[in-house]
């Protein structure tokens, strides 16, 4: 992918929460994207055409995450309401809320069958939850971190979560084995690359790093952004071509992966970039704010 072919002209702009969008995500196929953000309310779009499709509200504080189920039927979400909510999408309806963390929830995903959600939160936890099942209480606790977690990436076998103590840590459900390799600094969101072989994770010292998923060797550090007080993605083009961030002044950095250059950089929001999710096979990205938007943007 050459850097011209990088997404970078505003398509479309959501508008609609009042206040600022915590996270906005695509859904599988890319199709459609869900936002959620500080007005405890959960909105679906279909962001190619600008168009809001429902909201979901039963949150009594805001919303910091979500996610959608691989078929699109159901959707999880979590907050400072230190609850994980599990909706219908079509009719809007909570199917279960999980209740045991003793604080708020940072972030939540779904495993790749849909049948197990897992949460991260200010308890210093990673726990899992059964969907299938009618029991309210987690199936898995993790709680070796030292602090808050912020971040969690899911495979087909491992937990992988991303702690304030400076930590990324893997956790092989098959053998109980936990891997955990030490940044030296607070890390506020992991992601996977899309051949499932690096993890990308932010840091509170404005640096992303980027680790080998099998060694925990660091292969390369992007900088030139402002991340020290925020909750803010990162992600890597649908190529792993491109690392992506956004910054705290509003502004999203495109870098090379391999040389870490900066090789785009433009003003999208007018304040702080909260999130950026990268569509799963075209050139176009969306991302929130503080600013209250969602923006999506194309080559």
């Amino acid at each position: 992918m050459s850097v011209k072919e990088l997404p970078r002209k505003e398509a479309n702009v959501l508008n609609g929460h009042e206040g600022a969008v915590l996270a906005a995500r695509f859904n599988s196929d890319g199709n459609y994207c869900l936002s959620c953000g500080k007005d405890r309310t959960i909105r679906l779009w279909n962001p190619h055409r600008g168009i809001h499709i429902k909201t979901y509200k039963a949150h009594g504080r805001e919303v910091r995450d979500v996610h959608v189920t691989p078929d699109n039927s159901k959707l999880c979400s979590c907050g400072g309401d230190r609850q994980i909510f599990f909706w219908d999408v079509s009719t809007g309806r909570v199917i279960r809320k999980f209740r045991g963390h003793d604080g708020e929830v940072n972030a939540v995903k779904f495993n790749e069958y849909a049948s197990v959600v897992v949460s991260a939160g200010y308890d210093r936890s990673l726990r899992a939850w059964d969907c299938r099942s009618h029991s309210t209480e987690p199936i898995q606790i993790i709680d070796s971190f030292l602090d808050t977690v912020m971040s969690v990436c899911l495979t087909k076998t491992e937990i992988i979560g991303g702690s304030v103590d400076g930590t990324v840590r893997t956790f092989d459900i098959r053998i109980g084995r936990e891997i955990s390799d030490d940044l030296g600094q607070p890390v506020n969101c992991i992601s996977m690359s899309n051949d499932g072989n690096c993890i990308l994770a932010s840091c509170l010292d404005s640096t992303l790093r980027l680790l080998d998923r099998s060694t925990g060797e660091l292969l390369q550090e992007y900088k030139g952004h402002t991340c020290k007080s925020y909750k803010m993605d990162c992600c890597l083009t649908n190529n792993d071509a491109h690392v992506i961030g956004g910054s705290e002044d509003g502004s999203i950095f495109f870098w090379d992966l391999v040389d870490a250059s900066v090789v785009s950089k433009f003003r999208a929001h007018s304040s702080v970039v909260t999130s950026v999710s990268y569509h799963p096979k075209d050139n176009c990205m969306i991302t929130s704010s503080v600013d209250g938007t969602v923006r999506v943007w194309k080559q």
